[in-house]
């Protein structure tokens, strides 16, 4: 049946229908298409545009329709063009004429306008719950790892001595502005788009606030044809798809580096790690690298929706019928990624030995030996000076910092000392940044505080 049909005197071509139609892909929202549906429903029944009995034999229809859906007793089938001519089909063939009044004073563009706020929203609500579940992850490997010292890094050069906490809640804080993303953009969204009509509203006095109370929303559009060509929601969700895919990327390329031979630094849990089909020594970081490479994917549906958008002129256009399957890949690769991220670090192991030694055979305590000379009256451009000289005795022996004797520093300067060794410690290095914001054990615990407030621990 086609919502559209009297205005026509032939039978569509089936290739025109095979392009046009969606329900192959959009009945993925048949339960917010039947929400709707029975919001408008109750509405109408308000406002005096339909009977009691009508609107009554309609909800019970549309409920039946989504428990037979749901329970595998109903199937899609293909001569429907879309969910919304589906779902109005099979109402009116079980519950008869109350079925045809349900599309009073609707469009299936405010309708599919609608169907995809409301997707859209639910899907934000589910992905936040996994990105807390990966936050509270972070958070427990932070709690446990206050002293485990590994090399802080910049151009993936040892660089300077921090913690495994200090390192984790870099991620951490990228994760919560992913939360607050996705929170903006729900609270952006939150307007009930049903009542606009096909573009510019309806003659029936309909109650839209009534409608977005309903629906849960804040209120209702304010703009008819802005309520059925508006795709800002998707763009703006794609793109915060986008950076979760991008810290989740950033992520699991240390997790693979810190998984190699030459750095094992963790440990990956069999369940969450592959073998090789011909070298069996192998244990392949393959989760970690599917998340590194679906967030190319991702990133494809939010080019792909800004192409569709970017020459549409107002109001509905057929184009916008683009943004349904790239939108529902990118939500379900990026849940997916979540899961699987979070499980995968939610069990490796960290091998904190390998940390340490890592992070002393790096020179990564050189600045506090500067800054040992500096508070000893040395100018800081000669002790920059004077450790470089440190550090190429140090390799040309294949020893640390830590190694050197007494007489070996003060060959090099007199202003060493004994307490040398005591400043340059891993744990000195780390402990003396106090600073909020810094690896110390004492500034850490301040941050974690604020953590588990925010966790609601």
């Amino acid at each position: 049946m086609k919502l559209w049909g009297g205005r026509f005197t032939k039978e569509e071509n089936q290739l025109v229908h095979n392009f046009n139609e969606s329900l192959s892909f959009d009945q993925k929202f048949y339960h917010q298409d039947i929400r709707g549906s029975i919001a408008h429903a109750t509405m109408l029944a308000k406002q005096g545009i339909l009977s009691e009995e009508d609107a009554r034999a309609i909800t019970d229809g549309l409920e039946g329709i989504c428990r037979d859906l749901d329970e595998g007793k109903l199937v899609f089938t293909k001569e429907h063009e879309d969910i919304h001519s589906f779902v109005e089909a099979v109402l009116t063939e079980r519950i008869g004429e109350a079925g045809k009044r349900l599309h009073t004073g609707r469009s299936r563009n405010d309708q599919v306008a609608l169907d995809m706020k409301l997707y859209c929203r639910d899907e934000i609500d589910e992905i936040d719950g996994l990105v807390k579940a990966l936050l509270e992850a972070l958070y427990a490997i932070m709690e446990e790892n206050l002293d485990t010292f590994m090399p802080g890094f910049t151009h993936l050069q040892k660089a300077q001595p921090v913690t495994l906490a200090h390192h984790m809640g870099a991620y951490f804080e990228m994760f919560v502005r992913d939360r607050s993303r996705l929170a903006d953009i729900r609270r952006r969204m939150n307007t009930c788009p049903l009542g606009s009509g096909a573009l510019a509203g309806t003659t029936y006095p309909l109650d839209r606030a009534y409608t977005a109370e309903l629906l849960g929303f804040d209120g209702p559009t304010l703009n008819s044809m802005d309520s059925v060509s508006d795709r800002d929601y998707v763009i703006e969700l794609l793109s915060a798809l986008s950076t979760v895919a991008m810290h989740l990327s950033r992520f699991s390329e240390e997790i693979i580096i810190w998984n190699s031979n030459e750095y094992r630094f963790v440990e990956l849990d069999d369940a969450y790690s592959t073998g090789s089909s011909i070298m069996p020594q192998k244990k392949n970081p393959d989760i970690a690298e599917l998340v590194r490479g679906k967030t190319g994917r991702v990133y494809g549906a939010l080019v792909s929706i800004l192409t569709v958008m970017k020459g549409i002129p107002l109001a509905y256009d057929k184009d916008m019928q683009e943004d349904k399957e790239l939108t529902f890949d990118a939500i379900d690769t990026v849940k997916g990624c979540l899961a699987l991220f979070t499980g995968m670090i939610a069990t490796m192991t960290f091998r904190k030995d390998v940390m340490e030694e890592s992070a002393k055979h790096g020179f990564t305590n050189a600045t506090d030996v500067a800054d040992y000379l500096v508070n000893h009256g040395v100018p800081f451009r000669d002790a920059h000076g004077i450790v470089g000289q440190l550090v190429l005795h140090c390799l040309e022996k294949g020893i640390a910092l830590d190694d050197m004797t007494l007489e070996e520093y003060r060959a090099v300067s007199p202003v060493f000392e004994a307490d040398i060794y005591e400043a340059i410690r891993m744990k000195t290095c780390v402990e003396k940044r106090t600073t909020i914001g810094a690896p110390g054990r004492q500034a850490m615990e301040q941050v974690l505080a604020v953590y588990k407030e925010y966790l609601g621990k």
